[in-house]
């Protein structure tokens, strides 16, 4: 890809932040299946592999298309979710990140 090229925007994925640890998989779903008429293809709550698989406090959920995912943030964004309001909006696509993105340093002996 053309590193100059504007990524493409999925408009059926959806960032879903702020959300409880106590929220998985499952329970993502479940929440979005509420929404009268729109179907859930898949939610996915991101885990820290290096602390125990524990939730991130985000996720995503996709939706069958970009009208679904309208009527998804129109109705769940600031909704609660066991006593957090979450953030719901378009995902935007992942950048690739390199050590230097990340803060890290490289030694050099």
């Amino acid at each position: 890809m053309d590193e100059n090229a504007t990524p493409q925007v999925e408009g059926n994925k959806l960032y879903v932040g702020n959300l409880p640890f106590s929220v998985d998989n499952a329970k993502l779903s479940e929440a979005f299946s509420a929404v009268e008429g729109v179907e859930i293809v898949e939610a996915v709550v991101i885990t820290d592999k290096f602390n125990d698989n524990r939730s991130k406090g985000f996720g995503f959920v996709t939706v069958g298309d970009a009208a679904q995912a309208e009527k998804a943030i129109e109705a769940m964004n600031g909704q609660e979710i066991d006593g957090r309001k979450i953030v719901v909006n378009i995902a935007r696509p992942k950048v690739e990140r390199t050590d230097s993105d990340r803060g890290s340093f490289r030694r050099s002996y």
